[in-house]
């Protein structure tokens, strides 16, 4: 499967969670890495998506917000994913963040150049990705 984000993770799907509409799917990534998705009810039928069934996760980029000095922090995103910045590519209006966050798993940003600025990203820096659940796609093959 091709697609224009650059966010793709495969794993398998290690809990669900059913509610009136949406359920809460938890993959577990490579390197034991938890991924949580909120998708309908008819989502994961049309799926099939049961436990230890295989999936991916599918995220765009400018969707992750990247962060710094957040161990500590309370946010109600409920993936947050901290490393080591792999790559920054900087333009004059965007730049490209990539975090490596283990498993062989890296999360791709991209934020405005103005706020990589003012974070002060370097490659080979500590960062985290964060994302909502909502903002995650879900597909098997």
């Amino acid at each position: 499967m091709k697609v224009s984000a650059r966010n793709t993770f495969t794993g398998s799907v290690s809990g669900i969670i059913k509610g009136a509409v949406n359920s809460e799917v938890t993959l577990t990534l490579k390197g034991g890495v938890p991924l949580v998705a909120v998708i309908t009810n008819g989502a994961i039928d049309n799926l099939g998506l049961k436990v230890g069934a295989e999936a991916c996760a599918i995220v765009k980029a400018s969707s992750i917000i990247i962060g710094t000095d957040l161990h500590d922090s309370k946010v109600s995103a409920r993936n947050v994913f901290c490393g080591t910045i792999a790559k920054i590519v900087e333009g004059p209006v965007s730049t490209e963040v990539d975090v490596e966050i283990g498993g062989g798993n890296t999360v791709s940003a991209v934020i405005t150049h103005g706020s990589s600025q003012r974070l002060e990203l370097k490659e080979g820096g500590h960062a985290c990705a964060l994302f909502k659940a909502s903002s995650v796609i879900i597909g098997v093959s």
